[in-house]
């Protein structure tokens, strides 16, 4: 490395013809720039420069060898110039997981004027319901629902979805009324993955009931689970968004609304806490501003 910045010093010297004026460039003093030369001629067993009282030219080989200290010092530069351009705008591939429910909406609703208004940006989906390793993966960002489990990387809140207790009408129908907690053991229940069999419940008054529940269905996937509740075979618990418009249509009725459930956060993840690009800062506020409203 060493090496590197006196080649990058030496290349100023040829440029402006004078330590002065390279040492201006560089941040330097005159005679650290003099050392820096010193020391690469001792280096290189070679002579680089013809020092006068008026002027500094350099020899034949020091010619020569500047042409490869000037690119090196192009290259660096450009290479600067290429990462500000991908801190400062939204240009390159955003490689971006969430779960599979996500598919639709929820990805297209913050990530489709994102991508028309920047042609540059190139987006990668990973749609998984399973944790997947970021880093492995070359995640940029994750979204996640619900409770976080890994340390490792760094979380930022973008909402909290309210969690509702919802079934068929069919399936209540046929079923003794359900009109405390209490009732909720007699039915089947159709658990996502991160549910665990556990249902805690607020209710009137700050009355608090914490239930173990038995699954009839598991599944990694919560649109999975809303099938088979919209089928009539058991209670769910849903994100109230993505049941409204069922609840509207008359197909999910909620189950026990005087009873509400722990709060769904919604987090954007990212693999480490440095600085990030301006198409991640751009995704994670898109997603913020989309949830918001």
């Amino acid at each position: 490395m060493d090496r590197l910045r006196r080649m990058a010093v030496f290349a100023s010297v040829v440029e402006r013809r004078s330590m002065r004026g390279a040492a201006a460039e560089l941040g330097l003093t005159p005679s650290a720039v003099s050392q820096h030369l010193r020391q690469l001629e001792r280096e290189l067993g070679v002579t680089l420069l013809h020092r006068t009282t008026r002027k500094m030219t350099p020899t034949v080989a020091g010619e020569r060898y500047y042409e490869g200290c000037a690119e090196m010092v192009r290259a660096a530069r450009l290479a600067d110039e290429r990462l500000a351009e991908l801190r400062d705008e939204l240009v390159g591939e955003l490689r971006l997981a969430a779960p599979a429910g996500f598919a639709g909406p929820m990805l297209t609703g913050p990530l489709a004027p994102l991508l028309a208004a920047h042609p540059r940006l190139r987006l990668t989906l990973v749609l998984h319901d399973e944790n997947i390793d970021l880093i492995e993966h070359r995640i940029d960002v994750a979204v996640r629902v619900g409770t976080l489990d890994d340390s490792r990387y760094v979380a930022r809140r973008l909402a909290e979805w309210r969690a509702v207790l919802c079934a068929a009408p069919g399936y209540l129908a046929a079923r003794a009324v359900v009109d405390s907690p209490d009732a909720l053991g007699a039915l089947d229940w159709l658990l996502h993955g991160r549910d665990a069999g556990t249902i805690e419940l607020s209710g009137p008054d700050g009355a608090t009931r914490r239930l173990r529940v038995e699954a009839r269905l598991n599944a990694n996937s919560m649109p999975a689970v809303r099938e088979f509740a919209l089928a009539g075979l058991g209670v769910a618990l849903q994100p109230e968004p993505e049941v409204r418009a069922l609840f509207v249509q008359g197909r999910l009725v909620q189950v026990l609304p005087a009873w509400s459930t722990p709060p769904l956060a919604i987090h954007a993840i990212t693999p480490r806490r440095d600085p990030q690009p301006a198409k991640v800062r751009a995704a994670i506020a898109a997603f913020r501003d989309y949830l918001a409203h």
